[in-house]
């Protein structure tokens, strides 16, 4: 596959992101890259487990097997920790999409063990995962929250006839989706161009002890950078619930 969709070892590695073809968008060209094929590859990797769960489950026995298993144990630690971070209130509200962002990172993080230029690489499409939780944030926040208790939120902690830590915390809010995706896509982008500056330079010496930076910089940094994206969404969502 060519256009560094997937990135082979030797001389030709590439971590760029490349333009394959053009579409006209309503008199516009609009280039459909490489970050959008992998978007599509995860999505349908994602689509596909779901139909193999909702079978799964539909036919789940007393007895499980190890497939029935995992499902239950997934559904059930991330139910604990969304319940766990979120509260009783807003939990059942936001659980599912952070189970659908969950996987969505974590397959996109470590998509490089298979070749694929991560998705999570691409400032666009962390950008547009911060800016949906930013739309959630202040939706709940409106949802929840009087106009006079906004306000005198955003003037705290002076009083609101004293509006002059305002742009402070203006600025602190707008900064929300900004430090989300940038702290996911400069990790996982990090990870890729070592990864790649690895194979290109070693060439065919390359063959079995890069499977440790593999580990380190897609499992187990994909893992966790997966870990703080939903955890910080929850936090930053649930602050606009009610204590329990």
């Amino acid at each position: 596959m060519s256009n560094a969709i997937l990135m082979s070892s030797g001389s030709d590695i590439d971590f760029m992101i490349h333009g394959l073809f053009p579409v006209d968008f309503f008199g516009n060209e609009v280039w459909i890259t490489t970050s959008h094929v992998c978007i599509l590859i995860v999505m349908l990797l994602m689509l596909a487990l779901g139909v193999v769960a909702n079978i799964k489950m539909r036919h789940a026995t007393e007895v499980p097997d190890m497939l029935q298993n995992l499902l239950e144990l997934l559904v059930e630690k991330l139910d604990g920790i969304v319940f766990g971070t979120m509260g009783k209130i807003a939990a059942p509200i936001y659980r599912n999409y952070i189970l659908t962002i969950f996987v969505f990172i974590f397959l996109s993080n470590i998509s490089g063990l298979f070749g694929l230029r991560p998705p999570t690489a691409d400032y666009g499409t962390t950008l547009s995962m911060g800016l949906i939780t930013f739309t959630l944030i202040h939706v709940a926040q409106f949802k929840n929250n009087s106009l006079k208790q906004i306000w005198t939120d955003m003037c705290s902690p002076l009083p609101p006839w004293l509006p002059i830590w305002f742009p402070i915390n203006l600025i602190s809010e707008i900064a929300v989706p900004i430090s989300l995706s940038l702290r996911l896509f400069a990790n996982v982008l990090s990870g890729t161009v070592i990864m790649a500056l690895v194979y290109g330079l070693l060439g065919k010496l390359a063959l079995i002890w890069p499977a440790a930076l593999h580990v380190y910089l897609d499992l187990f940094s994909g893992a966790i950078q997966t870990y703080v994206f939903c955890m910080l969404t929850m936090t930053y969502i649930s602050q606009n619930y009610a204590a329990e």
